[in-house]
């Protein structure tokens, strides 16, 4: 093994330990960032750009998509780094069981229930509970009360028995605050702002390591010896300080092995819940569709939400379920991650929406593309969301253990946006600059 020296070492090249070893780097530190993919993002993952037929080109985004909003943390680097952005537009309808139509009551039902909800527990005493308690305390007509179920099981890949009625009420003043009924794309795929990051990186001196797995990180107070495993073989880093910014669930998983134990952080880790997600995207040769459609919620169906590439004139749909329904789906998934039998489902309800036959759609489908976060051994999950009577854990995450180990990630975020990528950029500049502090009062 050859030994390295460095001022910092960043674990995970998603978009905390891109953005924390930018800002690291540029203030000067020698800093090494490990990824163990042969690739940056994490869960900002852009598979392809589709150029069929050669009229259009749109990317493929199998984890992150839309920049929720008007977050600085995000816009300022998209800014930064030139990237055009187009804001989704489009008709929204709604599946009623046996056929679409216009408009989505749905959606402004769950908004209602959800924006009383705030107003109830954020001005009062309330003491926590999961939104599923929530909602039995409450007075409102079934239909509202079930499509806040679903946009809360959907949007936070959370289960309603479970997720904090609190961390939900302080998100949707968050998601006030930002505009983040507002949804945007990058024109050239996610992925360019990872790279973007990784770019500014290295040109300020910091050296990238991917295809390196953390698997052990030995440490004292001032001290980092971190062995990973990958291509060529085995190496070893040695730092002052470490930034840990892999997902929650693979802190959870127990991946990576600590040497002593940060025992408090872990368990705070172990508080929070890794949510699971089922997104599968499907190019065709034309569109079967409406030209101005660009969201379908569909309750009755699983899964119960599609999108299209609007305002692109793309012939793309997304098919996205979180929570619960997620789970159920990914058990189609074979153990060898054959994900045709999920693909079938997935044609089978969209079919029942359209009002088409299988036989149809089937014949229209160019592609499907799909990634299965849940199995994935670098995520083991999709994003974060907090329990009730976990609303403390992210801020124990982001205290520093010693001054020599620093987590970051949308987990440890303490601003209320938790499963987002601005979530993840923030938690990085923080991590940064609790070190950079550190380093100017010694």
């Amino acid at each position: 093994m050859k030994e390295h020296a460095y001022d910092v070492m960043v674990v995970g090249a998603g978009a905390a330990g891109l953005n924390a070893a930018r800002l690291l780097a540029l203030a000067g530190k020698r800093v090494v960032l490990l990824e163990a993919r042969n690739r940056v993002g994490g869960r900002i993952f852009t598979e392809a750009r589709i150029a069929e037929p050669a009229s259009y080109s749109v990317p493929i985004e199998l984890g992150a998509e839309f920049v929720h909003g008007l977050p600085e943390s995000t816009w300022s680097l998209v800014r930064e780094a030139a990237l055009n952005t187009y804001e989704l537009s489009g008709s929204s309808y709604r599946y009623t069981g046996d056929r679409l139509i216009s408009g989505n009551e749905q959606l402004g039902d769950a908004e209602r229930v959800l924006e009383d909800m705030a107003d109830t527990v954020l001005h009062s005493q309330f003491k926590d509970v999961s939104f599923a308690d929530y909602m039995k305390g409450i007075s409102v007509d079934p239909l509202s009360a079930q499509a806040a179920r679903n946009y809360v099981e959907g949007f936070n890949a959370a289960d309603e028995r479970r997720i904090s009625v609190i961390s939900l009420a302080m998100q949707q003043r968050a998601e006030d605050a930002i505009a983040a009924d507002r949804l945007f794309r990058l024109e050239s795929g996610y992925d360019t702002l990872p790279v973007f990051l990784a770019q500014q990186f290295q040109r300020a001196g910091g050296e990238l390591a991917l295809n390196s797995e953390a698997k052990k990180i030995f440490w004292t107070r001032g001290e980092v010896t971190l062995q990973a495993m990958g291509s060529p073989g085995p190496r070893e880093f040695r730092a002052a300080c470490a930034v840990i910014t892999v997902p929650l669930g693979v802190l959870q998983a127990g991946c990576i092995e600590f040497i002593p134990r940060p025992a408090e952080t872990l368990r705070q880790a172990g508080r929070l819940v890794m949510g699971p997600v089922m997104r599968m995207t499907f190019v065709f040769k034309r569109k079967l569709w409406t030209d101005t459609l660009s969201f379908i919620v569909a309750p009755t169906e699983v899964p119960s939400a599609w999108w299209s590439a609007m305002p692109h004139e793309a012939p793309v749909l997304t098919a996205w379920a979180g929570g619960p329904k997620a789970e159920s789906l990914l058990r189609l998934v074979s153990s060898e991650g054959d994900a045709t039998a999920l693909c079938a489902q997935c044609l089978s309800s969209l079919a029942k929406i359209l009002g088409r036959p299988v036989a149809d759609i089937e014949t229209n489908l160019s592609s499907w593309h799909f990634h299965n976060w849940q199995t994935d051994p670098l995520t083991r999950g999709a994003y974060s969301y907090v329990p009730a009577g976990a609303l403390d854990a992210p801020e124990h995450l982001q205290r520093p253990v010693e001054d020599t180990l620093y987590f970051a990630g949308e987990h440890t975020d303490t601003t209320s946006n938790w499963g987002t990528v601005h979530a993840a950029l923030a938690a990085g500049e923080g991590a940064a600059a609790k070190i950079l502090g550190r380093a100017r009062s010694t």
